[in-house]
C-alpha cells in the first residue's frame, strides 16, 4: 500500500481535485521534512505565535477543506477580500470603555436617516456582544419603532413612567426587540398629546439606558433649533449626518456643518460620518459628495439604493442587499474607530 507521502496514494485527475491537493501537500511534506531535520537553534515565544497564526484555520471556503483534510498541517493564507473582512469586523468589536452615544441627524426629511439608524445600530448589535439601544428622540410622531417587526407599544414617555428601572430586565420591559439583538425606544404616538418630546425628558430617558446600554444611538428629528436638540448634540460622542446626492440635500447637510460650528459644536464636526444615501439615481455624484465631505468630517460612506430600505416597512439585515449589507458593515467599522477615546462617560480625551 503506498505511503502517505507517495503521490499514488492521493486520486488524481481533474474531477476529483487530485493534483490541487497533492500539490498542496507536497508543500506541507517539504515544509515539515526540513522543519524536522533543521539545526537545532533556541526557540522564542516569537517563534511560536508566528507558527501559531501561520497554521490557523481559515474562517471558509477552499483554504478551509485544506485546513481540514491536512490536519492543520497546511493552512493556505486567507484571501484579501476575506482578511478585509475579517479586518473590518474586529474594528467593529473593538472595546468600549463606559457608554456611547451617537446621534443621527438631518435638517431635510426623506433622506433616510431613520433607516439609517436602524441598519447602523442593527449592525453593530449583530457583531457586539454588548447591550445596543436605538432612541426615537423625534418630537413629531418618529418612525423608528415602526420599522421593527415585532414592534412594543411602549414608548420613551412610558419608560420614563415606570416605577423602577435600575435593573436591565425592568427596562427591557419598554424596549422593542430585533433579530439583531439592536434594541428600540419608541416616540410617544399618542394622536391626542400635544406637547412635544421635551429636552429634560431625553436626558432622563438617556440617563435611565446609559446605565444598562454600552452604546445608544438617537434618531433625531429636523429641527436644529429646538430645544431637545441642544440636548441631544451635548450628550453626543459623534454625529452620522444623513443626506442624500440630491443638490438641496447635499447643501442642507453642509449648512447643518457650518451651524453647528457657529453654536459650539465644532468638536463634533471633526468626528462626524457623513452618510450619502442612494435613495435614486438623480443628483450629483456620490464620488463628487464623497469628496466635498471628506474636506471636513471623519469620513463619508455611501449606502447604496436597497428595495427592502425603500418600502418604508420593517427592517431586518437578513433582508438587505448584499452591497448595502457590507456598506453598512463598513459604517460601523468607521463608527467604532472612535470607541477607543471614550474613557468613561461621555469622556473626550
Amino acid at each position: 500500500m503506498p505511503s502517505l507521502e507517495s503521490p499514488s496514494f492521493w486520486p488524481r485527475g481533474k474531477n476529483n481535485g487530485g493534483d490541487i491537493l497533492w500539490g498542496f501537500l507536497g508543500e506541507g511534506m517539504k515544509s515539515m521534512t526540513s522543519t524536522k531535520h533543521a539545526v537545532n537553534h533556541a526557540v522564542s515565544v516569537s517563534d511560536l505565535a508566528a507558527s501559531l497564526n501561520s497554521r490557523q484555520a481559515p474562517p471558509s471556503g477552499w483554504r478551509s477543506w485544506v485546513h481540514k483534510a491536512t490536519w492543520g498541517a497546511i493552512s493556505p493564507r486567507e484571501s484579501s477580500s476575506a482578511r478585509r473582512q475579517r479586518e473590518l469586523i474586529e474594528r467593529v468589536r473593538q472595546p468600549i470603555y463606559g457608554d456611547y452615544n451617537i446621534a443621527v441627524i438631518s435638517v431635510k426629511g426623506g433622506v433616510g436617516k431613520t433607516s439609517t439608524t436602524m441598519c447602523l445600530g442593527a449592525t453593530l448589535a449583530s457583531l457586539r456582544s454588548d447591550r445596543i439601544v436605538a432612541i426615537d428622540a423625534n418630537p413629531d410622531f418618529g418612525t423608528l419603532g415602526a420599522r421593527v417587526t415585532a414592534a412594543n407599544p411602549a414608548s420613551i414617555r412610558d419608560l420614563l413612567r415606570a416605577p423602577d428601572t435600575d435593573k436591565y430586565a425592568q427596562v427591557r420591559a419598554y424596549t422593542s426587540h430585533t433579530p439583531s439583538r439592536l434594541e428600540v425606544v419608541g416616540s410617544d404616538q399618542n394622536p391626542t398629546s400635544t406637547i412635544a418630546l421635551s429636552d429634560g425628558e431625553y436626558c432622563a430617558a438617556l440617563d435611565i439606558l446609559r446605565r444598562h446600554y454600552n452604546v445608544s444611538l438617537t434618531d433625531c428629528g429636523t429641527g436644529l433649533t429646538q430645544p431637545i436638540s441642544a440636548s441631544i448634540l451635548s450628550a453626543a460622542n459623534c454625529l452620522v449626518l444623513v443626506t442624500t446626492p440630491a443638490l438641496d440635500g447635499v447643501k442642507s447637510a453642509w449648512t447643518t456643518l457650518d451651524w453647528l460650528s457657529a453654536h459650539g459644536f465644532e468638536r463634533l464636526v471633526s468626528t462626524t460620518v457623513v452618510v450619502v444615501n442612494e435613495l435614486n439615481k438623480q443628483g450629483l455624484s456620490t464620488e463628487t459628495v464623497h469628496e466635498l465631505f471628506a474636506q471636513r468630517c471623519r469620513a463619508v460612506q455611501v449606502i447604496p439604493y436597497d428595495p427592502h430600505i425603500a418600502n418604508g416597512a420593517n427592517i431586518e439585515l437578513d433582508n438587505l442587499q448584499p452591497a448595502t449589507t457590507q456598506s453598512y458593515l463598513e459604517l460601523a467599522a468607521m463608527i467604532a474607530d472612535d470607541f477607543a477615546p471614550t474613557t468613561g462617560r461621555h469622556s473626550f480625551v
